[in-house]
Parts: C-alpha cells; structure tokens; sequence
C-alpha cells in the first residue's frame, strides 16, 4: 500500500516556497503522491433556492489543481499527482484532456486523474455549464478524454460532444488512469462500470462501508476487483493513537493508497495554525504508519 498526502489548500496559503517546501518534505519522507482538490469559485450559501449544501463557501481557499501540478511537476521528481477529485462536467472535455496529457508530459507519467461530477450549481452556471445534465455527460467525457488521449485524428460524435477530424498534440503516450469520487450510489455504480478506481473522501468507517457498496457494483459489471484500484482519504484530526489502526484496515482491505488529510474537516475547528505545521504534520504522521508502506 501506497500512502500519500492531500494538499491542504485552505490552510497553505499562498507563499510558493511554502507550497514548494511542503511538496518536497512529502517527496523527501517516502509519500508516494500528492492529491489535489478542485473548486473554482466559492459560493456565498446563504439564501439559495435551492439550498447548497456542500461544505465549501467563499471563505475557502482552493489552488487550481492543473496549475498547481504544472509547478509541482517542476519542483518534485517522483510523487504521482492526484486530483482528488476533478469537477469533470464543469469543465470543457477537449480542455481537460489537453491540460492533463501536457501535465502527465511534463512530469514524466506522474498523473492520475481523479473525477467526480460536483454539488455547486453556482460554479456549474459561472463557468457556463449545465449542472443539472451532468451526470448523463459525465461518462461521455470519459469515454472522450481516453479517445483523445489515444488517437492523433478522431471523428467523434456524441450526445453531449461533436469533435469534427480534430485532436491533441502532443499525446500523452499512455492511457492516463482515471478514478472516481463520490458519495452515492450513483458515484460507485459509475466507477464500477468505466472506472479504473475510485477515490472515498468520507469519514473512515463510511469509506469501509462505501468500499462494500463498490465491491458489490464491481460484482454485478463482471469486473476483477483485484484491477481496480481502491483509495482512502484519513484524517489528521483522528489522533496518534488512531491513524495506524485506520492504515492497516485499508492494507487489510487491499487498498493501493491511503492520503492523509490535515485539513480541518467542517465542524472540526480551525485546523493546525500555520503552513509549518503541515510540513510538522507530514513526518509526524509518517512516523506513525510508514512501515505500512510496500
């Protein structure tokens, strides 16, 4: 089991060096990869029709993932960069796909692309794109983003996309992975049938009861649950004398990752009090649950 770090974008701030800092001490300490979160716009909550009931305002802070993979690729030279997850229908295909294959370019095939199809219907109408027929171009997408990664040239007409003898180059020269985020059933069913793995960013026993949900959508696709990859996002905020318990339930589960999160989780205070204490928290951790690693 890999384990890596999510990136504390509410809580790093802004200062480069810092950010750089942080992305080398994880390289430095043995974690295998960093994993980004996606908003592009905080949303003011209050009187929405309807509500929003996501746990991000305006007051957080987000990093834009490709960007900030773009300088990590740069200042790191072995850590896998995760977006964990992509807002994929918020977004233009064709843009996704040529931003992700330059990434995986410039870093030497470190890419895996984690997608989930969001809850902020303000960012969806901010950025132009229909919210409420995501779900039904989501897999679309995804069935786009592997073609154009592929083929020099396609002709590609579907219900959401029409790519007229048009396509990328530079190609990335390889499939680049693609997971999936969520917390429903429609989420697991989806990752079940086209995902090559699925990210869980709920809380630890939520995520275990998920997996069960997964496993058993894996079942009903005929798919080899042994090549489908299993991630869990733990948390900080769970205690020293937790976290090794909850890494050697996944690695007894089978996981591939874990990510560990030191951002506060909502209705968990402030968080640690500095971008220092992130770095702190990276060996801190490590020191705990890194002979899990292998």
């Amino acid at each position: 089991m890999k384990i890596g770090a999510v990136f504390p974008h509410q809580e790093i701030g802004s200062d480069p060096i810092v950010i750089r800092d942080w992305a080398q001490a994880a390289e430095d300490l043995g974690y295998s990869h960093l994993l980004a979160y996606d908003h592009v716009l905080g949303a003011v909550h209050e009187n929405r029709e309807p509500a929003l009931w996501g746990p991000y305002t305006e007051h957080d802070a987000f990093h834009e993932p490709f960007v900030l993979f773009g300088y990590l690729a740069a200042c790191t030279k072995s850590v896998e960069l995760v977006t964990g997850v992509l807002i994929l229908p918020q977004r233009q295909t064709a843009l996704v796909a040529k931003q992700t294959a330059e990434i995986d370019i410039l870093s030497g095939g470190r890419l895996r692309l984690g997608v989930g199809t969001g809850w902020n219907y303000v960012e969806y109408d901010s950025l132009n794109e229909a919210f409420d027929t995501r779900g039904p171009r989501f897999p679309e997408q995804i069935d786009l983003l592997r073609q154009l990664w592929v083929d020099p040239v396609l002709d590609y007409k579907g219900d959401y996309h029409r790519i007229d003898r048009a396509g990328l180059k530079p190609l990335p020269g390889r499939q680049i992975p693609i997971w999936f985020g969520g917390f429903n059933p429609v989420a697991f069913r989806r990752a079940a049938q086209i995902g090559d793995g699925f990210i869980f960013g709920s809380g630890h026993q939520q995520n275990l009861e998920a997996l069960g949900l997964v496993r058993e959508e894996l079942d009903k696709a005929n798919r080899n649950p042994g090549e489908f990859g299993i991630e869990a996002l733990l948390n900080y905020q769970s205690g020293p004398d937790q976290w090794h318990a909850e890494a050697s339930a996944w690695a007894n589960e089978g996981a591939d990752y874990i990510s560990m999160r030191a951002m506060a989780l909502r209705g968990q205070g402030d968080g640690l009090d500095s971008p220092q204490a992130h770095i702190d928290a990276l060996k801190t951790y490590w020191e705990v649950v890194g002979d899990l690693t292998g």
